[in-house]
């Protein structure tokens, strides 16, 4: 009967589902790495919103950045309590979290939109009823199923077995430094080891792919110096950018050799070590630049260690640097390592059997070469997974989502509530 009213509530939601996309897309919600003012707006209107449904128990828990608006970076927590939990409050029980995020990626070339990326636009296709806007599938289609399947209890009377709380973080686009990352380094007591959680930051198209473990991720940021002389005399000089770039090739052809093994579990099967961006040293052409900076973006298969990869960049940078008489010193601007969560777990089992009596599809494990927040539950010892069903349209221009996938979604997550 539980699941009959929650599913009747959510198939009625569809309106609602799309005022919420509207509201969320209208404020832009950028870091100001990219340009933004942050979440703050964005998190004040859902603070307020679901104030107005019925969801009361609220709290922030503000990161300070100076750069952004209102000089913080919003994490709001809303919590429905669950017949589990013991009288009093307390975490007995364990929490089941529903984590997305309240930033998006700036839109990119505006030229390549067929509408105002802020602006959220509704279509059909032959797929369903169509929203297309910034934001609308990373990470709002997660959000707005996670709020939808909160209210179906609240709505509907029912008590979740298990304590939900529904967090809504900032930065993870951009590693979360101001968000998840922050809320375990200055919060940790908000986790407990019999919690579980469920991340809707990934899936497939169909909806039948459980993420359960992600690559290492090393971003590296390296600065070569040299001796700047004029294009016709080499022989005065060093040429930063080109040690750099020979750095950056032997970095990518030698780390791929030597971290070798493949894993099926992911997509692609193998350690990635890419050269990303590359910053601007000289402006003219007939100027041997005598500093050059570049970065990469490395994926590692996780029965490595980073500490392992970092001992052979410093060696490949090392006989770099002293064949072309430079010095090149590099930073990290992110690294992580976490454990995979076991397929065998209950999440995993509960995640299975839900996405089979909504989805009818049989689903798999599998990992993921990009970084979520369940990362930081994984390395406290929290069963996380990531799922949803996507539209794969996430950072692209004109991205969309369906709201049919957004109920489903819900009704997903209303079960694995229910049981």
């Amino acid at each position: 009967m539980n699941k009959e009213k929650l599913f009747s509530w959510i198939d009625g939601a569809g309106a609602l589902a799309v005022e919420l996309q509207k509201e969320l897309t209208k404020r832009p919600a950028v870091s100001p790495e990219s340009g933004g003012e942050g979440e703050l707006e964005k998190c004040l209107f859902l603070e307020n919103w679901l104030l107005k449904h019925g969801i009361d128990s609220l709290k922030r828990y503000d990161a300070p950045d100076a750069r952004a608006k209102g000089g913080l970076r919003p994490n709001l927590i809303a919590e429905i309590q669950g017949s589990g939990a013991p009288s009093g409050g307390g975490e007995t029980e364990g929490s089941f979290w529903i984590i997305s995020h309240l930033d998006v990626v700036p839109p990119g070339e505006i030229s390549l939109w067929n509408s105002d990326p802020w602006t959220l636009i509704e279509t059909k296709d032959s797929q369903g009823h169509k929203l297309i806007g910034r934001g609308v599938e990373d990470n709002q289609q997660g959000l707005v199923s996670s709020v939808l399947a909160a209210l179906a209890f609240v709505k509907q009377g029912i008590t979740p077995c298990r304590t939900l709380k529904l967090l809504f973080t900032a930065d993870e686009e951009m590693g979360s430094k101001y968000g998840m990352k922050w809320l375990a380094e200055n919060h940790g007591g908000l986790f407990h080891e019999n919690d579980i959680a469920l991340v809707p930051d990934g899936g497939s198209p169909k909806g039948d792919a459980v993420q359960i473990a992600e690559k290492n991720l090393i971003w590296v940021r390296f600065v070569t110096k040299g001796i700047q002389t004029h294009g016709s005399r080499p022989d005065q000089g060093a040429n930063a950018h080109l040690a750099g770039m020979e750095l950056g090739h032997r970095l990518h052809s030698e780390l791929k050799e030597i971290f070798c093994d493949r894993n099926a579990l992911f997509e692609p099967d193998f350690s990635t070590f890419e050269p990303t961006k590359k910053e601007a040293n000289v402006p003219n052409v007939n100027t041997i630049p005598g500093e050059d900076v570049f970065c990469m973006d490395m994926r590692i298969l996780p029965h490595y260690t980073n500490k392992a990869v970092l001992c052979e960049v410093d060696r490949i940078k090392n006989e770099v640097a002293a064949k072309h008489k430079v010095t090149i010193e590099y930073s990290l601007e992110q690294s992580s390592e976490a454990p995979a969560t076991k397929e065998d777990v209950p999440l995993v089992k509960m995640l299975k059997e839900a996405i089979f009596d909504v989805y009818g599809l049989k689903a798999y494990p599998v990992g993921m070469g990009g970084n979520t927040v369940a990362a930081f539950l994984r390395r406290k010892g929290i069963d996380s997974a990531v799922w949803e069903k996507t539209s794969d349209s996430a950072h692209q221009p004109n991205e969309f989502t369906y709201v049919e996938n957004i109920l489903s979604d819900a009704k997903v997550m209303a079960l694995l509530l229910q049981n």
